[in-house]
């Protein structure tokens, strides 16, 4: 029977800011622990622990019993800062560390290579840097709409990722320049649990391809070479620029996506439904057709409250469509985007993102941006 007194006196005992946040994605008020690696951990995490170490040695803060005395001292010795010194030592800059909503492969992979493999507790720079990366991952074709297996390879020193087909005699099938690339999780999307979107700019339109592979370590090892080489791409084309600044700019995630309906110009056409993809990172909120399309039809570019970028609730007056009580108009100095969400919880989780954009001041970058985003007329 739990002794809850017990472990109300062990919790209150242990309740260190260090032990606030699970110590492998940082989600808040961690109940369960590891007591093979002295740390306090979320459910979710809990369970890959699990997977590697032996029975009794994972266990609930509120609903096991804690009557072995070692355990208890062995807890309060440890703890999750100490562990973080120890098994993350070395970890290379652009390694991703996974947050509490990142999917189940980057926890897995991230936890396992702490406490199972022990990749950060010493300083081999050659573990985790490489010029070169060569394998198969499953891609998904552009007119073709199955997965095949294509040959990826990456060339840190030429600043490309290509891949083939079975015919290698042809050269490369594509030709994927790092200077553009983002890499992203989007295992519910591709509709498999390893799978990454990859994006790069071409005849100025963003260009998407879709990959996965069965293994979650095999998957995870792509993700963060293709960082790795957007770093030192970074490093080389920015010599001046500090390792803190660049590494937010290596890659990053889609702060909002879904469907939405948005109507023309001219405000009379029909609304017609789209697939979104907002990246707050590079200002841009990209609609498709259907969300694995290769090219985007449309897009438009957020840029700041100062440079006359506004986003309102609701819907010009006189203008209704489905679901017109949750619409959204994005104001830009060349015209107004009308569009309206599938329910009011998605407007305004959309107004919150968008808005988060627009309060953001602009760089020189993102006016350039904003300069060939007026070039291109959006559809």
């Amino acid at each position: 029977m739990v002794n809850r007194e017990r472990n109300n006196q062990l919790l209150e005992t242990l309740k260190l800011p260090e032990n606030s946040e699970c110590a492998d994605c940082g989600l808040p008020d961690p109940d369960w622990a590891s007591c093979k690696v002295g740390v306090f951990i979320c459910l979710q995490c809990s369970g890959v622990h699990r997977s590697f170490t032996e029975s009794g040695k994972v266990k609930s803060i509120q609903l096991d019993n804690w009557e072995d005395e070692r355990l208890v001292q062995f807890m309060i010795g440890n703890g999750n800062l100490k562990a973080k010194k120890k098994y993350e030592a070395f970890v290379p800059p652009f390694y991703y560390r996974p947050h509490a909503n990142d999917c189940i492969a980057l926890k897995e992979q991230w936890i396992r290579a702490k406490y199972q493999r022990e990749e950060f507790m010493s300083n081999k720079v050659t573990m985790h840097t490489t010029a070169d990366r060569e394998g198969i991952l499953y891609k998904r074709g552009r007119d073709r709409k199955g997965f095949q297996e294509r040959r990826f390879v990456l060339s840190r020193s030429e600043g490309l990722l290509k891949y083939y087909t079975k015919d290698n005699g042809k050269g490369p099938k594509g030709i994927i320049p790092i200077q553009s690339l983002n890499v992203m999780f989007q295992g519910e999307k591709i509709g498999h649990q390893h799978g990454l979107e990859i994006t790069y700019m071409k005849d100025g339109q963003t260009r998407n391809i879709f990959v996965y592979h069965d293994s979650a370590e095999e998957i995870v090892a792509w993700y963060n070479a293709l960082r790795e080489a957007r770093l030192h791409y970074l490093k080389t084309t920015y010599p001046q620029a500090s390792e803190a600044e660049l590494i937010p700019k290596i890659t990053r995630n889609y702060s909002k996506v879904g469907y939405m309906e948005k109507t023309g110009p001219k405000k009379k056409e029909a609304f017609k439904k789209r697939w979104f993809n907002l990246d707050s990172g590079g200002r841009k909120l990209l609609y498709y057709k259907n969300p694995l399309d290769a090219f985007e039809k449309g897009g438009i570019f957020i840029g700041s409250k100062e440079r006359g970028y506004a986003v309102q609730e609701g819907l010009p007056q006189g203008l209704k469509g489905n679901n017109y009580d949750c619409g959204i108009i994005i104001q830009t100095p060349a015209r107004e985007f009308v569009l309206t969400c599938e329910n009011v919880k998605e407007q305004r989780e959309w107004l919150k993102a968008l808005r988060g954009v627009v309060s953001q001041p602009m760089t020189k970058e993102d006016i350039i941006e904003e300069a060939n985003f007026r070039r291109k007329r959006p559809k």
